[in-house]
């Protein structure tokens, strides 16, 4: 039985004097409000309505329980309204869970233009890379996966990017700039530590030659668990490192790092914006999903119109 049901029902037959005026309320048969008034003094173990032919009266534990169930559906009902005007709100705080790397690199960048737009809302940013997210704990979380991603998760794909090589100005000129992928075997290589040692193999591949893959054996000069880390040595003239194109966007735009063998990608990864339901999302999360994805978009496209 739907206790709840049962109770508007009761309420409704009360209000309007009649089963058959609140079953045409609830569009149901008279048959199924009768039931359901029958299944409500079941479960009390008390009757609570007196039939005649002629009229409906309470009893005495009828007009009892009326005056709770009114208090009680009350309630509820502005419970209901009270979170849907809160869902619509443009204010309150978004929980967001991110990579320490999209916090600085993706999020950090967009928190002033956001503010300006949306100044009562709040961003709580949360930097870890837990091994098991607890995407339920949070508004959003930020995932970066390949572009084949699929996870028994409700995500939504911001942007895709390229993962491209990189050094600065200052490493290229004192060490040369490589010409082919095998050059890169005679460079200093910033990389992410991999199990087995697979930081030791590059894999690269050509767009502009049907995909063509080549595979180059590297000795990396450095090895670091921490994007942020590897981002800050290249920048600071240690050796070419793989980075998503979105995460080293402005330093490409400002000349802080140049692209080193343009033609060539180490693959395709997309950020993905995970939820925790596909329910009740509030229209702060939903405007914010909105904002980044297309300010994350835009600045792809300015560089994708710089490289051509």
């Amino acid at each position: 039985m739907d206790r709840l049901q049962s109770m508007r029902v009761f309420q409704q037959v009360v209000d309007d004097g009649s089963f058959a005026a609140a079953a045409r309320k609830f569009d149901m048969s008279s048959a199924v409000v009768t039931r359901l008034v029958g299944d409500l003094e079941g479960h009390l173990g008390v009757r609570l309505l007196q039939r005649t032919t002629r009229r409906l009266a309470l009893t005495d534990a009828g007009e009892t329980y009326l005056a709770r169930v009114r208090h009680i559906l009350n309630d509820i009902d502005e419970a209901h309204a009270a979170a849907q005007a809160h869902a619509q709100e443009m204010s309150g705080v978004i929980r967001i869970l991110t990579p320490p790397v999209f916090a600085t690199h993706v999020l950090a960048p967009l928190v002033a233009e956001f503010g300006r737009r949306y100044p009562k809302v709040v961003l709580d940013i949360h930097a870890d890379s837990p091994l098991v997210p607890p995407i339920e704990d949070y508004d959003l979380t930020l995932l970066g996966a390949a572009d084949t991603f699929d996870a028994n998760i409700i995500a939504r794909p911001i942007a895709s990017s390229d993962g491209i090589l990189c050094a600065s100005p200052d490493y290229l000129r004192e060490h040369g700039i490589p010409l082919q992928p095998e050059d890169l075997a005679s460079h200093r290589c910033l990389r992410v530590k991999l199990q087995a040692n697979r930081h030791r193999s590059l894999r690269l591949i050509n767009p502009e030659e049907h995909n063509r893959e080549v595979e180059v054996q590297i000795e990396p000069a450095l090895l670091v668990n921490n994007t942020t880390t590897l981002i800050r040595a290249c920048l600071d003239g240690a050796g070419i490192s793989i980075q998503a194109i979105d995460i080293v966007a402005k330093y490409l735009q400002n000349g802080e790092l140049h692209r080193v063998l343009p033609q060539w990608i180490t693959g395709r990864n997309t950020l993905y914006a995970a939820l925790p339901s596909r329910k009740f999302i509030p229209a702060r999360t939903s405007v914010f999903l909105e904002f980044m994805t297309e300010y994350t978009r835009a600045v792809l496209k300015k560089m994708e119109a710089r490289q051509d």
